[in-house]
């Protein structure tokens, strides 16, 4: 996701508009907000290979931190 996403995407949600600068403050909001969703989702992610796979070998950790690595 880079920043013509979250732009596109805030633009869908409603939080600016096609006439708002993507620079502006409620953009800015919608970048943090992004990346922090972003981050949550990929720590869940994680986890959810951690204990499905890590159980039973490394590679389970390895795409854990794999994914962790993807900010």
């Amino acid at each position: 996701m880079d920043r013509e996403d979250i732009i596109r995407m805030a633009r869908e949600a409603g939080w600016i508009s096609e006439y708002d600068s993507p620079t502006g403050f409620c953009a800015e909001a919608a970048f943090k907000f992004a990346a922090l969703v972003a981050s949550s989702e990929r720590e869940a992610c994680a986890k959810v290979v951690e204990d499905y796979c890590g159980a039973w070998n490394d590679e389970g950790y390895a795409l854990a931190a794999a994914i962790r690595a993807r900010s």
